[in-house]
C-alpha cells in the first residue's frame, strides 16, 4: 500500500488544496477492480514479490538498479521473477532488479541520455510527467534531485507495474505515478517546476489543447521537456495519417518541428529551443522475452526501413524545451 499523505502535503504546500481533496477519490476511483478484468491478478502479483532488506539502489543521473544478485534468496528471486512477469507486457525500461534484466520493449535509458544534458537542473524541483508510463523516467528525474516526481497515466498496469518496481525499492521515496490523465488534474493547478510529455502528443485529437494544458500545469519560469514524433519539413507542414501510422490507430498529428515551435509560441512559451531529433531504431524499440507482440520492425515497410508500413515517415522524434512567462 502506497502512503500517498507527503504528496498530499506537498500539494497543499504549493496551493494546490483543491486537488488535494479530490485525489483521494481520484485515485480510488480510478483503480477500480471492476475497471479492468486483470487487475485482481496484477495487484496479487505486486502483494507477492518479497520485501527485500538491506540492499543496494543505485538511483542518479547516470543509471537505475535496485538490488545485486545475491540480496535475494534463490526463493525470492523466482517469486519477484514469476510475480513481474505476471505484469506482462513491459513497455519501458530497462530495469536492473537483483541481478534480473528485465528487457523492455523500449530502452527508454537512451531516451534520457540524449536529453538529460540539455534540462535544466532538477534539484529541489517539483515536477510532473504526463503519459509516464510504468515510470521509467520518473525514477530518472528524481535520481537527478527531483525533490517529487508525480506521474500520471490512466492505464492500470502501468501504475501497477510502477507499484511494483516501488515495492522492489523497499523504501519510502517522493515519486508517485497516479492513474490518471493529464486533463484530470484540476485547472488551476500551475505549480510545476518542470513538466515532461514524452510521446504523447500525437495521440491528442487537439495538440493545440495539450500544448496549453500543459502550459497551464506550470508556474511561472517553468520548464517544459516535450518530446513527439515530428516530419521533416518547413513551417506550416503537418503530416495528418488517414488511417494508421505505423499501424497505430490513435496518431492524429505530426508537425514539422518548426511548426511545432510556431505551435508553442503561439500558446505562450518562450525560449523555446530543438535540442534533439532522432529516428527511431529497431535496436531502441524492439520485441524482448518481456515484451513479445509486434515491435518497431513489424511496422516499418520491409523494402525500405525510411517509410512505416502505410508508406508514412518511418519515426522521427524531436525533444523541444521551452518555459513559461
Amino acid at each position: 500500500m502506497i502512503n500517498y499523505q507527503p504528496l498530499y502535503d506537498t500539494l497543499i504546500e504549493a496551493n494546490a488544496e483543491h486537488w488535494a481533496t479530490v485525489l483521494p477519490e481520484q485515485i480510488h476511483q480510478a483503480l477500480n477492480p471492476e475497471a479492468h478484468g486483470n487487475f485482481s491478478m496484477w495487484n496479487a502479483a505486486v502483494e507477492q514479490l518479497p520485501i527485500p532488506q538491506n540492499h543496494s539502489i543505485q538511483l542518479d543521473s547516470q543509471s537505475f538498479s535496485i538490488g545485486q544478485e545475491d540480496q535475494l534468496l534463490e526463493t525470492e528471486r523466482k517469486l519477484m521473477e514469476q510475480g513481474l512477469k505476471n505484469l506482462f507486457p513491459w513497455r519501458k525500461g530497462p530495469y536492473d532488479l537483483f541481478g534480473l534484466h528485465l528487457n523492455t520493449e523500449w530502452r527508454s535509458d537512451w531516451k534520457w541520455e540524449r536529453i538529460k544534458d540539455h534540462i535544466s537542473l532538477l534539484n529541489n524541483r517539483l515536477v510532473l510527467d504526463v503519459g509516464c508510463g510504468n515510470g521509467y523516467h520518473c525514477w530518472r528525474i528524481l535520481g537527478a534531485g527531483a525533490r517529487m516526481v508525480v506521474g500520471v497515466d490512466p492505464v492500470q498496469l502501468h501504475v501497477l507495474q510502477f507499484q511494483a518496481i516501488r515495492h522492489l525499492y523497499g523504501k519510502e521515496v517522493p515519486i508517485y505515478v497516479l492513474p490518471l490523465t493529464l486533463e484530470e488534474i484540476p485547472e488551476k493547478t500551475n505549480i510545476f517546476d518542470t513538466v515532461f510529455s514524452m510521446g504523447v502528443l500525437y495521440h491528442r485529437r487537439s495538440p493545440i489543447d495539450h500544448l496549453m494544458d500543459l502550459r497551464n500545469r506550470l508556474r511561472s519560469g517553468g520548464e517544459l521537456v516535450l518530446e513527439t514524433l515530428v516530419i521533416k519539413g518547413e513551417k506550416g507542414e503537418v503530416l495528418v495519417p488517414e488511417g494508421r501510422y505505423a499501424r497505430m490507430r490513435n496518431v492524429w498529428f505530426l508537425p514539422s518541428c518548426a511548426t511545432l515551435v510556431s505551435w508553442m509560441t503561439r500558446c505562450g512559451f518562450i525560449d523555446i529551443r530543438v535540442v534533439d531529433i532522432n529516428q527511431t531504431s529497431t535496436e531502441e524499440q524492439r520485441s524482448t522475452p518481456w515484451m513479445t507482440f509486434n515491435s518497431l520492425q513489424d511496422f516499418l515497410d520491409p523494402n525500405n526501413s525510411n517509410l512505416t508500413i502505410e508508406g508514412h515517415p518511418a519515426p522521427i522524434r524531436a525533444t523541444i524545451i521551452a518555459t513559461v512567462k
